[in-house]
């Protein structure tokens, strides 16, 4: 049955919820404060590498990761039909590689619970790592290649996703500045700073690194907190890099426009934004030990976006405690582009009451209250 539904967000979480819900023939109108996409979504450097970042522990929180890379072939299809918006979707595989000895064991203990959930792992090393990556640093004895590893050029999905929101008819509310939620526990009323009114049966909460200045509102701890990401990148050039290159100090992804992206340093910083030497100098004096090329370069861009960590660095994803209305779906710290997929089919099923794509009990949002 159709419902009235407003998303609190305009992010790449609010966007990709919305055009699930529109999909499934919901009425959606989404609030944004300021531009659809214009935090940390449009900033990230759009990997969807579930097996090179999570290497310790195979919970529910891997296999959302890993169900949403896998759910990224079809969904990128359907974005760009319905939007008539293309945008680079690139399965390049990737390299998770090590300089020492010891960190092979790391490797080969990844790779064997890894292979468990079908991974394709492979261990390269000499000629076969040399044939992958001829530009890599001599000093990198080996890696994992996972074929699977993809990744986007996260601009352009956001801006897909806002055009194939638009297209299901969601409406779109932008540069509100602020918002008041006058009501929530029986009718759903929210006032723009303007005095526009909103009405909804639903409500999802995908507000990021901004969910929790609504702890007070909800009565629900929603420990939250804006981790500044900085990230550069170089034009290529001559040289050609394959894949999504990614070590203990950072990662590495190429672009089809002929330029590589360098990722990520991280600092506590509020909700600035602003781009700082140190934090781009963290990225610059590390990288040419990966592509020794980058040395003798300078990055031609620089920029950060705000990254939503939460206390115990899983998201949010599920209804209220004492309000099953009020969907949560925030917190994605640096996975939003990843979990973009398999949170939208999530929160579709928990609005049409079905069975999530996968468990999210690790993810309640009343974990936190005592």
């Amino acid at each position: 049955m159709s419902q009235q539904v407003i998303v609190l967000g305009g992010g790449v979480i609010g966007l990709a919820i919305a055009f699930e819900l529109s999909t499934k023939g919901h009425k959606v109108t989404i609030l944004e404060k300021v531009r659809c996409g214009g935090q940390a979504s449009g900033a990230a450097a759009g990997m969807l590498a579930p097996y090179s970042e999570i290497g310790e522990d195979p919970d529910d929180f891997f296999r959302l990761c890993l169900e949403s890379l896998r759910e990224y072939p079809m969904w990128q299809q359907e974005v760009k039909a319905i939007s008539g918006v293309d945008f680079e979707y690139t399965n390049s595989g990737s390299l998770h590689a090590v300089y020492h000895e010891a960190d092979l064991l790391g490797l080969k203990t990844r790779q064997s619970w890894q292979s468990e959930w079908g991974a394709k792992a492979e261990l390269v090393d000499g000629a076969r790592l040399q044939q992958l990556e001829p530009h890599l640093a001599d000093s990198i004895i080996g890696a994992m290649c996972y074929p699977e590893e993809s990744h986007v050029f996260a601009p352009d999905y956001v801006k897909a996703l806002e055009e194939a929101c638009r297209a299901n008819g969601v409406k779109i509310a932008e540069e509100l500045e602020s918002v008041q939620i006058k009501s929530w526990r029986d009718e759903i009323e929210v006032v723009s700073k303007a005095g526009q009114t909103f009405k909804a049966e639903r409500m999802v909460i995908a507000s990021g690194a901004w969910s929790q200045e609504l702890e007070e509102i909800f009565d629900l701890r929603i420990p939250v907190f804006p981790i500044r990401g900085q990230i550069c990148a170089y034009e290529l050039g001559e040289h050609e890099v394959n894949h999504i290159i990614y070590t203990s100090q950072g990662y590495l992804v190429p672009k089809a426009n002929g330029t590589i992206v360098n990722g990520a340093s991280e600092d506590i910083a509020g909700f600035k934004t602003d781009v700082t030497e140190k934090g781009i100098n963290r990225l610059t004096n590390w990288n040419h030990n990966i592509l020794p090329f980058l040395k003798k370069t300078d990055p031609f861009h620089r920029w950060a976006g705000l990254r939503p960590a939460t206390q115990d660095g899983y998201p949010l994803i599920g209804e209220h405690p004492e309000a099953r209305h009020i969907v949560f779906a925030t917190g994605h710290y640096r996975n939003g582009i990843l979990l973009s997929p398999i949170t939208a089919k999530a929160v579709g099923a928990i609005i049409n009451e079905e069975k999530t794509p996968v468990p999210i009990d690790l993810f309640a949002p009343g974990r936190f209250t005592i």
